[in-house]
């Protein structure tokens, strides 16, 4: 949860960028878009501020749409049965042959970052508890308003709140109330919603306008028409407040509130949405009335702007609202035309631009899956093996992946993990080997490198060290040295020319292939191998036999394994086991990737000794 909470205070820093944005295409598009569009907007918004707390990941709107047109493809964890079981017994005893060689990565950082999380943990958590005590409060307020409330009585009055919702083609009953403790007509309660209207308002009228008031044929008169119509504008706005279940959005807006209640910029979205909610149904009110009947509205606001500003209750939709609110609103009136066809469909136009815009930020929200990064695997087209390697993997989470180059056949145990990203360590160096190659750094003749005096833990990295040597041993003073002279920026443009894992390296060269932000699933481990074997990068051929070069383990007469281990460490503990690479016959050619993970023991040589009994068992290396 300290972990979530990290990952949270980020994506708020994306939801500030994110309000702003609105903020300005909502200003920029203000002649374009209806009033109610700009309201609607904000809902975009509010949904995507849901998206933190999903317990998955979410594509960006290209993506997404590419994954549902090929959503019966995609390889999704699964624990379905085996169709091709593999009887391997468990192996025993030491893999040999190999140098898994690694460093201790420290997990400081993460532990200063846990108690950070846990600290913005309880301030959020508190800061919540505050937001739910006021909303309460101003909640029981409301109750007690409602308790005093007693149902309008006067004659004409029902009748034209009668006439305004057989005008919007409202059958509901909804009841009407008028109450001394209200300064501003308002609307309360989604399923049993209910109107109140202050006694001041109507006596303040009825003393303007006794006889629009007082007899039965008032609302067939001319003059008591004209005499009613700042009563039935009021009336209309409300109703469509009902209409258009803005209730729930007050729900919505409140909620939203109490959980970000520390974001500036989700508190002005807020207070800008209910701005919006208003102008939304004055624009409504709007449609409904003649040209002529435009400034009546707007005039109604000014009369009663000092009796109708004050704070908007929560769960409620008022007429009100600050007097700022109220001269915006009024400006609206006062500009407000028919829309013409032309005009909707532009501004339905401009509306789906900005929400397809808005769906791109969609992965920058995604907090709560951020460590939990699947690769989306296109398995069309493909024959696939489920394999059955429990007892080999005894106490170890973790995956094998086999491609059979002569049958395009793929054989996996346990799809959840072969689709999960984890961080390559050491089994990285074999492309970082490549991008020294291609970049010049190092050469297929000379790839000669100066030890740099600095004493480590295993004696083998304490030498000068060529390509073939530092692969052998796992040097990684000789591997961090090509980054160096590589420069981030290339080492970037390397990662995504050949499509590494999730692409990240956090922007620094300071391990970032080692128990850090770049990650690779053992699947798409096995696609690089092929690529690499096949030469499909487009490098120069002397550089991919260079590097296959470095990565061979044996020869003979029956075939070549090659491979490369990686080994996670954190804090002295191996939680991170890679063995990737290929075995060539004369006849075929196999390409596997094995990854182990637990609190401690899972080595690259445990996974390697895993891969080795597979292969035995299979007929594909003894």
């Amino acid at each position: 949860m300290a972990d979530f909470m990290i990952r949270f205070l980020i994506c708020n820093l994306f939801i500030c960028v994110l309000v702003g944005i609105l903020l300005a295409a909502r200003h920029l598009l203000r002649n374009i878009l209806s009033g109610r569009m700009r309201y609607h907007l904000w809902f975009l918004l509010l949904g995507l501020l849901i998206i933190p707390f999903l317990p998955f990941r979410l594509a960006g709107f290209p993506r997404l749409l590419s994954r549902i047109l090929a959503f019966p493809t995609l390889a999704l964890p699964d624990f379905g049965s085996p169709v091709n079981e593999g009887g391997v017994a468990a192996p025993a005893g030491e893999a040999g042959g190999l140098n898994d060689f690694t460093l201790s990565v420290s997990n400081k950082i993460s532990s200063i970052s846990s108690i950070a999380g846990t600290i913005f943990l309880g301030i959020w958590l508190a800061g919540i508890l505050i937001m739910i005590v006021l909303t309460i409060r101003a909640s029981l307020r409301l109750r007690n308003i409602k308790r005093s409330a007693l149902p309008l009585q006067n004659p004409a009055f029902r009748r034209l709140y009668r006439r305004c919702r057989e005008e919007l083609h409202i059958t509901k009953e909804i009841p009407i109330y008028s109450t001394a403790f209200l300064q501003s007509p308002v609307i309360m309660g989604f399923l049993r919603p209910r109107i109140y209207i202050p006694i001041r308002l109507i006596s303040d009228y009825m003393e303007t306008d006794t006889g629009a008031v007082c007899g039965t044929s008032c609302c067939s008169s001319s003059s008591g028409t004209d005499g009613l119509r700042p009563i039935r504008y009021m009336l209309l706005h409300e109703l469509q407040h009902y209409r258009h279940k803005d209730a729930l959005a007050g729900y919505l807006m409140t909620l939203t509130g109490i959980i970000y209640w520390f974001n500036p910029m989700v508190r002005i979205a807020l207070k800008e949405m209910r701005a919006d909610r208003e102008i939304a149904c004055d624009t409504s009110v709007l449609h409904l009335l003649e040209p002529d009947s435009y400034e009546d509205y707007g005039m109604t606001l000014i009369r009663f702007a000092e009796k109708l500003s004050r704070p908007t209750f929560p769960f409620a939709a008022e007429l009100g609202g600050s007097m700022t609110q109220i001269k915006r609103r009024i400006l609206n009136i006062a500009a407000y035309e028919t829309p013409t066809t032309k005009k909707r469909l532009t501004g339905l136009t401009a509306f789906l631009i900005i929400t397809v815009f808005l769906l791109g930020f969609v992965p920058l929200l995604s907090a709560n899956a951020a460590e939990d990064d699947y690769y989306w695997w296109d398995t069309s087209h493909k024959k696939i093996n489920v394999l059955e390697l429990s007892p080999l993997f005894q106490e170890y989470e973790g995956s094998f992946v086999l491609y059979d180059m002569g049958t395009d056949t793929w054989s996996i145990y346990d799809m959840e993990h072969a689709v999960l990203r984890v961080s390559p360590d050491s089994t990285y160096k074999i492309y970082d080997a490549l991008f020294g190659l291609e970049a010049g750094v190092i050469t297929p003749e000379n790839s000669f490198m100066e030890w740099d005096k600095e004493l480590y833990s295993y004696q083998e990295w304490n030498a000068d060290q060529t390509l073939q040597s530092a692969m052998r041993a796992s040097v990684n003073w000789y591997f961090q040295g090509i980054d160096r002279q590589l420069g981030i920026t290339a080492i970037n443009h390397y990662i995504r020319k050949i499509g590494y894992g999730n692409e990240d390296t956090g922007g620094s060269l300071s391990s970032y292939w080692m128990e850090s932000s770049l990650k690779i699933s053992p699947i798409e481990q096995v696609e690089l191998l092929r690529k690499l074997y096949e030469n499909s990068f487009g490098f120069h051929s002397q550089n991919i036999n260079a590097v296959k070069a470095s990565i061979l383990l044996s020869s003979s007469e029956t075939g070549s394994l090659y491979g490369k281990t990686g080994t996670g460490r954190i804090d002295g503990m191996d939680v991170n086991g890679w063995f990737v690479g290929y075995a060539e016959t004369p006849g075929n050619t196999w390409f596997f990737a094995a990854n182990i993970a637990a609190d401690n023991g899972a080595s690259g040589s445990n996974a390697a000794e895993i891969t080795r009994h597979i292969l035995s068992e299979m007929d594909i290396w003894k």
